[in-house]
């Protein structure tokens, strides 16, 4: 009889256990390969909305069509309007998504766009003309886009260009940065895949020992060495390639209903999620492969030295060249922080792209082969000074098996390692997506707002202050007039838009002085201004003697002016004509999405100027931020699955030694403790090991990036409740493993 279906005939006929066994290694590898679809299916999804986005890119060029764009933030999204206008008859070119453009006085328009409409009526400004149709998915980046294409007349589009075609070879406007994309996908390795590749093996080698017992029966009843591995490799393989089945099943049902939810600013369309051939490849020859692999290492010990493992014979003690691994890593992160320290910037150089990276790996390495003759080494020195008897057994039994514990830590190991790391990727994007202030402006055209809308913007809930900036009226631009800028404020309201602010007064004209910047010419002492009131009379100002002295963030709408007005100079309920509002906030991602949607909500059609940074921006630090933490759940359900699997396994697998000390009189009592002892060591010594290094590779790529933060100090208590609750977890997890009851199938003579 073939070897492979010998293993399938005996997986069938070793009863309920061993069916149960294979079910559990199936749905194992299910989820680690739904996990890895995931993975790999993401990038897939980036260059979807890319290659659209890109397709319906306007290109200048001769044709009877005339464009012009503008995007613009509604609330905290980009919104992209196209105008276009016929300049005579003939052929025109056509997007993709819609069969023609929009004639004048019409508008086609994305379905999100089309809701925007229709829940907030206010917006109808954005988009002039009748909307007769909409975009499909072909023209659209996403189901959450907004976009329009609009008609109007040459006469309308005023510095208009000629059209040619629609189309480029790259989008400009990519949902992630290129390099920012590159460092995406190595933090979602660290965090997802190799934890992956570690549950993976975990599930190949469930019920290792009995399984390892039984090929050690075959090979001493005459079976070859090679027939005795492929009697293993045989219910590793089908069990893997029935879960891999499954597991792409399954992430193709939960990739339909996540495309219709989406992700805090990643919207997909379901054949956007669907896995291409080579994800497929992957997941249905890879996850099977690593099963063969691990199939062909752990069968070796039983085919050539069956007596060995039927008898229980000294095992070998693990190796401990792997631990070698950390040496080179932290010397090459532990390098980086000294010259930081040392007041010296290693950022900037070419190697640091690599460099880091790979000691990141190394460093990761070390940890998941390093941590088994560690916990090995740590358990024998413990065992010889123990005085309780839970504890010299715990650390007796760790000492002889110490490779259990690389399948019950690692996984949650690696996933503290990795959180370290994408604290580190979010803070620098944070330094380079947005200002390092802490306050964040927003300046709009008064003359864009009405009165009712004016009030409700300073009064929303993440405002923390509010002003006005204005030019003074000149009689005629056509000479070089003298002019100056003033802000109407309070001193509260003046101190909120500064970082510092001293000779104030309330109710009084004052002039601004800034150290920081050059003095303005024209604010000469003496000199009067005029400021056109919204009422249409002006207000007079002569510039004074008293002065107030501030320090203004930079970029501001408040770093210039010469002169402060107080707002009790201008009668109620009037503005200067051409000034703009602003408004202040802290600096805060989240805080800076909901200022932004509350002003989409109360002024849609007027122009806001998040002052200092990109809307674009902010959106790509959305998508990150939600691709991360993705990221970090699928590494916590991998972990937590390695972790459980293991547990189960390892009380599964000592049911007959726990049944041998109860015989001799052990208390039920003792064995838990002993059980959660066994556990809870590899995960200190690991989870420890994680948390330092860690805060050193985050550390090492803050400093070579080139911020202005580089020890990330507030993530380091995060990182220690989430280790602190990992032990409590996994400790009273393990409480449940250890039965009393006494099987007398568990009782044997060796």
């Amino acid at each position: 009889m073939n070897a492979f279906l010998l293993g399938l005939r005996l997986l069938w006929g070793s009863g309920r256990r061993g069916r149960v066994r294979f079910l559990l290694m199936a749905l194992g590898c299910a989820l680690g390969v739904a996990c890895l679809a995931a993975v790999l299916t993401i990038p897939s999804i980036l260059t979807a909305h890319d290659a659209r986005t890109a397709a319906r890119e306007p290109q200048a060029g001769g044709s009877n069509v005339v464009y012009r764009e503008f995007r613009d933030p509604y609330g905290s999204q980009p919104l992209h309007r196209v105008f276009v206008a016929h300049t005579g008859p003939g052929p025109t070119p056509v997007p993709p998504g819609i069969a023609r453009l929009p004639k004048a006085g019409e508008a086609i328009v994305s379905p999100k766009l089309v809701e925007v409409l229709a829940a907030n009526p206010q917006a109808a400004g954005l988009i002039p003309g009748r909307v007769v149709g909409t975009i499909t998915p072909e023209g659209l980046g996403d189901s959450d886009d907004l976009y329009a294409y609009i008609g109007a007349t040459p006469d309308e589009l005023i510095g208009a260009e000629q059209l040619g075609s629609f189309g480029a070879s790259r989008s400009w406007r990519q949902i992630v940065d290129p390099s920012t994309l590159d460092i995406l996908r190595f933090t979602l390795g660290c965090i997802v895949l190799l934890p992956l590749v570690i549950f993976l093996f975990v599930c190949a080698r469930l019920s290792g020992e009995s399984r390892a017992r039984r090929l050690a029966a075959l090979r001493l009843v005459g079976l070859s060495v090679k027939d005795t591995m492929r009697v293993n490799a045989g219910e590793s393989v089908v069990a893997a390639f029935v879960g891999a089945v499954l597991g792409v099943v399954g992430y193709l049902g939960i990739n339909e209903v996540m495309a219709r939810i989406g992700l805090p600013g990643l919207h997909w369309f379901p054949a956007d999620g669907r896995p291409n051939g080579l994800t497929l490849v992957v997941c249905l020859v890879g996850c099977p492969a690593l099963a063969w692999v691990v199939g062909q290492l752990s069968a070796r010990r039983a085919a050539l030295a069956p007596i060995n493992v039927r008898r229980t014979a000294e095992r070998r003690p693990p190796s401990k060249y792997g631990t070698l691994l950390l040496i080179p890593g932290l010397g090459v992160i532990g390098g980086y922080c000294l010259l930081s320290v040392m007041g010296r910037d290693p950022s900037g150089g070419s190697a640091n792209a690599v460099l880091v990276p790979g000691a990141v790996l190394v460093t990761g390495a070390g940890l998941v082969l390093g941590l088994a003759p560690i916990t090995a080494w740590l358990a024998r020195r413990i065992a010889t000074t123990a005085k309780s008897l839970p504890l010299a057994l715990a650390m007796r039994r760790t000492e002889v098996d110490p490779g259990s514990s690389l399948r019950v830590a690692t996984g949650l190991v690696l996933l503290v390692f990795g959180a370290s790391l994408t604290q580190g990727v979010l803070i620098e994007l944070n330094q380079v997506s947005r200002r390092t202030d802490p306050v964040q402006e927003y300046s709009l055209p008064v003359a864009e707002l009405s009165a009712q809308q004016r009030t409700q913007l300073t009064a929303l809930g993440d405002v923390d202050a509010h002003g006005f900036a204005a030019q003074s009226w000149v009689r005629t631009l056509e000479l070089d007039l003298p002019s100056v800028r003033g802000v109407v404020a309070t001193c509260a309201q003046i101190a909120a838009f500064s970082r510092t602010a001293s000779g104030c007064i309330d109710n009084k004209v004052l002039r601004i002085k800034d150290p920081t910047l050059l003095a303005d010419k024209d604010a000469r002492l003496g000199s009067r201004f005029q400021f056109l009131l919204s009422n249409g009379r002006k207000l007079d100002i002569a510039v004074p003697q008293d002065a107030l002295t501030v320090r203004a963030y930079q970029p501001s709408e408040f770093a210039g002016p010469s002169l402060l007005i107080p707002p009790s100079l201008l009668p109620e309920g009037v503005v200067i004509s051409d000034a703009r509002l602003v408004l202040v906030s802290d600096s805060d991602p989240a805080t800076i999405r909901s200022v932004l949607d509350g002003v989409g909500a109360i002024a849609p059609t007027a122009s806001v100027d998040p002052v200092g940074i990109v809307i674009d921006s902010l959106a790509q630090l959305t998508v990150i931020r939600s691709l991360l933490a993705v990221g970090m759940v699928l590494g916590l359900v991998i972990g937590v699955a390695a972790f459980v699997v293991s547990v189960a396994d390892r009380a599964m697998e000592r049911r007959g030694q726990v049944t041998a000390l109860a015989l001799l009189g052990a208390r039920a009592g003792t064995l838990r403790v002993v059980q959660v002892v066994q556990v809870v060591l590899p995960l200190v010594v690991g989870l420890g090991a994680a948390i330092v290094t860690g805060w050193l590779a985050e550390s090492s790529y803050l400093i070579t990036g080139g911020g202005a933060v580089h020890w990330d100090w507030e993530g380091l208590p995060l990182l220690f409740a989430c280790a602190l609750g990992v032990l409590i977890a996994a400790a009273l997890a393990s409480v449940p493993m250890v039965r009393r009851h006494i099987d007398p199938e568990h009782i044997r003579r060796d």
